[in-house]
């Protein structure tokens, strides 16, 4: 695939502003003259028109006549307008209106079915399109939204990483799994990506950190929704911030990293690093097949025993002693599950091909 950037001569960090919806048009003009006033970077300006909600009897946008309140920003502002589009009438109206850039927000791309139908109705049209991260962490899903818009034509697209749902508590209203944006950055190597900190986020504590970690990955740039009276939005006000605010507290204090140094000294230091990394890699990659050999034979007891596979109890006392060994090393509880839970799933596959007969040397 050769993907265009959406936004060329364009300075990092790329940013995308404006209200979670669009309400009024006296809302989104006053966002904008208040993100002018603040002397905000907005290359492009954003707000939903037409809003899927989890649960009916929700606001689910103004529909088209918010259209035109964009179009009035990009009049007096000069700002390039964005909108989300999921299915065909969606698209023809924001076409119709001449929205700079479109995107796909997450509940799209988690269909193909909607997914091919927005595609279609793009058929040589050559428009920027922006894709969000499916809600659920499928990378597959992700990319494949995105071919789909390649095949009917479409170069200049882009991702935006929201975060992805997750059951049970967490800080986050979804977490980002950085792990899988740089997934699609390692397939798709000239695809720009924007993480939409907000959504990530859900509250406003959040927005710079996660922001400023966006950037230290070298993520493209940020999405960030602002409201001129927050706590009176009528979509995830919880997570909207004064145009004022996100200028002087997030937007002017983010630190842009460079992707690379030419410096001997730096490049001389930094290759004896990794040069450690990798033997120590080296050296995990030896534990683990030792650990799998050891499940192996555990296996073959099991079996000569008719003793199931999966003992509770062992695996409890397992990530028991590895939190109080991790801890004092700094390592995070949510690392060491992660990393236990994929280990013990494998022994488990080990023993299965054990107990089944499967095993090369049985």
């Amino acid at each position: 695939m050769n993907l265009k950037p959406i936004f060329e001569n364009t300075d990092r960090p790329i940013q995308i502003l404006g209200p979670c919806s669009a309400e009024t048009e006296e809302q989104v003009l006053a966002t904008a003259q208040q993100l002018k006033d603040a002397n905000a970077k907005v290359d492009l300006f954003r707000a939903g028109i037409w809003k899927p909600r989890t649960r009916p009897n929700s606001f689910e946008g103004v529909g088209p006549e918010g259209l035109q309140w964009l179009k009035k920003v990009r009049e007096q502002y000069g700002y390039k307008i964005t909108t989300e589009v999921a299915n065909t009438q969606h698209t023809f109206e924001a076409l119709k209106a001449q929205v700079d850039v479109l995107w796909l927000g997450a509940r799209t791309t988690v269909n193909p079915f909607s997914v091919q139908e927005v595609a279609d109705a793009l058929k040589g049209v050559d428009v920027p399109v922006l894709v969000k991260n499916p809600i659920n962490p499928d990378l597959k899903l992700w990319m494949g939204a995105i071919e789909r818009l390649y095949n009917v034509g479409i170069t200049r697209i882009g991702a935006i990483h929201r975060g992805f749902s997750k059951f049970g508590k967490s800080v986050y209203r979804n977490t980002p799994q950085w792990q899988i944006a740089l997934e699609l950055k390692r397939n798709f190597p000239d695809i720009e990506i924007i993480t939409d900190s907000s959504h990530i986020c859900g509250n406003r504590t959040n927005l710079y950190e996660i922001s400023q970690f966006a950037l230290d990955l070298n993520i493209d740039g940020i999405m960030l929704e602002t409201h001129p009276n927050p706590d009176e939005a009528w979509s995830d006000a919880a997570q909207q911030v004064t145009p004022k605010f996100l200028q002087e507290n997030i937007l002017s204090k983010l630190i842009v990293r460079k992707e690379t140094e030419t410096d001997p000294l730096f490049l001389h230091n930094i290759e004896d690093l990794r040069s450690q990394i990798d033997l120590i890699d080296k050296e995990v990659i030896q534990l683990f097949a030792d650990r799998m050999n050891l499940a192996e034979k555990i296996g073959e007891y099991k079996k000569q025993n008719n003793i199931a596979i999966y003992q509770q109890g062992r695996w409890s006392d397992i990530l028991e002693k590895a939190m109080e060994m991790a801890q004092p090393k700094g390592l995070s509880e949510e690392f060491i599950n992660r990393i236990l839970k994929a280990v013990h799933q494998e022994s488990i596959d080990h023993q299965e091909k054990v107990m089944q007969g499967k095993q090369e040397n049985a």
